[in-house]
């Protein structure tokens, strides 16, 4: 079976968020089961920026906006599967792969339909014809928008089935009607059946309704955006598409995130020999500048982006009674404006509870879950989350709300039965976040219950190769439907 995979990122070329481990991660798994597996990514200045020893292998050349392009074609030959690069300097060769700090390129809906379409062109190019294309988020989505429209009578797409993958329904690609004109899309497209919404062309919704299936990153989701709570004004398109819509949670790659060989971390631990994850709780204290005494407290972690979504105005709203029950909270992660303002400064009110770094740090990231007690995720809404399954996996206790992947990966423990990985709550409210914390505190004060719980944490299995055995199977059905 050959799969086509196309989306905006991938590790580890370039990332910005749970997309990039998705599909950097799956087309691996995929390989050593045996399926023949092709990325292709625009070739943007953080690609060029890492140096790779790319080797050219197609120009493609064909008509955009009136005028003939050649879209260069790279390859990197030292990956397990092929990847590769669209060259379009105009368009990728900036600094952000989506914007700057200042917000969205201007020219974002040219630079994802360019990327969609010459991505199909260079299947044709390279004759490689998938079974399956496997389009993820609204920057890849058009795609199957011009699989329906521009080759529909072209003999080498006929027989290809695709699939489209939502990691966040809340970004769909909204752009004022007239760039219809300049994607080579035809006017028709707009209408509400297609990809007209609300007076604006919708990239995300080309992927809902020309797709042969849709699939989301946890089976909680696929339910829960198909109500106006978190449809985001596509909840009606999704129950429409029920039948072909399908849950498949993610998976991480356990070699990468694993405690006793992690580059990353200073010390070393394992289920069986928990002694390196205190040293590692130690050295993250000392880090941030707390007293050496504060490691008898819980200390919990935080590495997010700084967004509504995330939950941190419930957060906020939630640290002087989190603070008064001991509790010690680390902070990694970079976002919205207000949210690191309100840190930074809460950080100097609260510096012997909180420590907040402003930026994107692998090496802290690793650090913050493995040397923590517990892991907070208060979302008001998650697709899947990884971040929870990177903490299991180290002993890290998460507590979080039940939404999406994050009630999909973690039981609530109980100290009767002794099962259980983490701590839930239901409602997005301080109360809610509070008893949740407030229980996983209890628990920490019992060292024998604690020890099973993080037994029962690290003993969790969300690897990638239960994922891709799922996915496996779904292109399989979706190649013999009709």
């Amino acid at each position: 079976m050959k799969v086509a995979f196309l989306a905006s990122e991938a590790i580890p070329y370039v990332k910005t968020g749970g997309l990039g481990d998705v599909v950097g991660s799956l087309p691996h798994y995929l390989t050593r089961l045996g399926l023949e597996t092709s990325l292709f990514l625009p070739l943007y200045l953080d690609v060029k920026k890492k140096n790779l020893a790319l080797t050219p292998v197609a120009e493609i050349r064909a008509s955009w906006q009136g005028k003939e392009v050649i879209c260069p074609l790279w390859e990197d030959k030292s990956s397990e599967f092929r990847v590769f690069f669209l060259q379009h300097d105009g368009y990728y060769s900036r600094e952000g792969i989506y914007g700057t700090s200042m917000g969205d390129h201007p020219d974002n809906a040219e630079r994802f339909a360019f990327y969609s379409l010459f991505s199909l062109l260079a299947m044709k190019t390279l004759n490689f014809k998938p079974d399956i294309i496997h389009a993820h988020d609204w920057q890849a989505a058009l795609s199957l928008a011009y699989l329906r429209y521009l080759f529909k009578n072209d003999p080498f797409f006929k027989g290809i089935k695709s699939l489209f993958t939502i990691h966040n329904l809340a970004y769909q690609g909204l752009f004022p009607p007239e760039i219809i004109g300049r994607i080579h899309l035809p006017p028709d497209v707009l209408n509400w059946q297609e990809m007209e919404f609300y007076g604006q062309v919708n990239f995300l919704k080309a992927g809902l309704v020309y797709a042969d299936a849709i699939s989301t990153v946890s089976p909680t989701y696929s339910r829960e955006i198909q109500q106006p709570e978190f449809g985001f004004g596509l909840d009606g398109v999704l129950r429409e598409r029920a039948k072909v819509l399908f849950g498949l949670l993610n998976g991480i790659d356990i070699s990468s995130w694993d405690p006793a060989t992690d580059p990353h971390l200073p010390y070393h631990f394992h289920r069986q020999d928990l002694s390196g994850k205190k040293k590692c709780k130690a050295e993250l204290l000392r880090l941030f500048n707390f007293s050496p005494d504060a490691g008898a407290n819980a200390l919990a972690g935080m590495v997010s982006r700084l967004a509504d979504q995330k939950g941190f105005d419930l957060l906020a709203s939630s640290l002087d009674e989190l603070f008064s029950l001991g509790l010690r909270l680390v902070i990694l992660g970079q976002g919205d404006k207000k949210y690191q303002d309100l840190l930074l400064n809460l950080q100097e009110e609260k510096k012997d509870f909180l420590g907040v770094k402003i930026a994107f740090d692998e090496s802290l990231a690793h650090l913050i879950i493995a040397g923590s007690d517990l892991f907070l995720i208060p979302s008001r809404f998650e697709p899947c989350g990884l971040t929870q399954m990177y903490s299991l996996r180290y002993g890290t206790i998460p507590v979080v709300r039940a939404v999406g992947g994050l009630e999909d990966t973690i039981e609530e423990f109980d100290p009767v039965t002794l099962k259980g990985n983490g701590f839930k709550f239901k409602e997005y409210s301080v109360a809610g976040l509070i008893a949740a914390v407030k229980r996983a505190l209890a628990i920490y004060k019992q060292p024998a219950l604690w020890f099973r719980l993080i037994q029962n944490a690290m003993a969790s299995d969300f690897s990638w190769e239960r994922a891709a055995r799922e996915y496996a199977q779904l292109y399989q059905r979706i190649i013999i439907s009709q």
